[in-house]
């Protein structure tokens, strides 16, 4: 009688092991390349895709963790910048300290509109979100601290900690680049804690979740804020990156872009969104001196991107063989 040989199973700690290693030498690559990217590419450039990524990230904790979609999230990025820059030109306060009053400027927005958003589900969850978003564009158009249509503009980047000069460049990116990574750290701890596990469990089978005794609406209201303090950290710093705070950054077109951006990338994952800012800001970068109208490109780039990558394009690396093979999941 004739013997099947199997090779043996890898252990479940092994290929853990595995696993750890191969996004431990993922993030180091990256790590190295952020470092000495000033070297090739233009600061300023570099500094608004870190911007935009981190907005992104902090979008798609709502979205890819909690399955919640927001029409309304540049209220939290826009009202950042402008919180920031109102308080660094006409109070006087330090960068780091400007951008702490956007943040939590940006988190106050985020407690009153996820109050009223949570209470509902689906599609009348986004358009609340996108109707309180219209209503602050409108207030930032009359409210006289942000000079209506001309924005704050010739906001004065300052002394970080009154010893680093960021008006130049270098420091001013590496200071960008030191947010992004605190940003980036705050969501992989949140979405890997016991808060963000029961964030998921929601967005699975909600009902599931209030059979089990979780409240949660307090849960979606928390994932809400911690969304809308992060996105008010990108908006805060782009405020000091290009010195000034304009009604583009509280239109809808905002909330669009974040959404695209997300999606292009992939949905609940960590990397996706920030894929996708980098496609969409290279190239609104590099088309913007062309022909090529921006709007059109993008959106055939979308309408690309959504029949071939279901997923967003990271999202389906994750769900592939190989990703399978690197250690990498995508669970959505």
């Amino acid at each position: 009688m004739s013997e099947i040989i199997h090779a043996p199973a890898k252990p479940r700690t092994e290929r853990a092991g595995t696993a750890s290693r191969t996004f431990a030498a993922f993030l180091i690559i990256g790590l190295v390349l952020l470092i000495i990217a000033p070297a090739f590419f233009y600061p300023i450039f570099l500094m608004k895709l870190l911007c935009f990524a981190l907005f992104a990230c902090a979008f798609n904790l709502l979205l890819g963790y909690t399955g919640l979609l927001s029409f309304g999230h540049a209220t939290f990025f826009g009202g950042a910048a402008y919180f920031t820059a109102h308080a660094v030109k006409e109070w006087g306060l330090s960068p780091e300290l400007g951008v702490l009053v956007g943040v939590a400027g940006a988190a106050g927005l985020g407690l009153i509109v996820g109050f009223f958003a949570i209470r509902r589900q689906g599609i009348y969850f986004a358009m609340i979100t996108l109707a309180l978003s219209q209503m602050f564009f409108f207030f930032c158009l009359q409210a006289s601290f942000t000079h209506g249509e001309d924005g704050i503009q010739s906001v004065p980047r300052g002394h970080l900690f009154g010893l680093i000069d960021l008006n130049s460049s270098t420091n001013m990116y590496y200071f960008v680049l030191a947010v992004f990574l605190i940003g980036m750290l705050v969501i992989w701890r949140f979405i890997n804690s016991p808060f963000g596990m029961i964030l998921k469990s929601i967005r699975e089978n909600e009902q599931r979740a209030v059979s089990l005794g979780y409240s949660v609406a307090r849960y979606k209201l928390g994932a809400f804020v911690m969304s809308a303090a992060l996105a008010g950290l990108a908006g805060g710093v782009k405020a000091l990156v290009f010195q000034f705070a304009t009604l583009t950054d509280v239109a809808w077109q905002m909330s669009g872009e974040v959404i695209l951006m997300t999606l292009l990338g992939g949905i609940g994952t960590l990397i996706g969104p920030i894929f996708g800012a980098g496609l969409v800001v290279t190239l609104e970068n590099y088309l913007a001196t062309s022909q090529f109208p921006v709007t059109i490109v993008t959106g055939v780039v979308f309408m690309v991107c959504v029949l071939l990558f279901r997923r967003g394009i990271i999202g389906e690396f994750y769900a592939s063989r190989l990703g399978r093979k690197l250690g990498f999941e995508h669970r959505r």
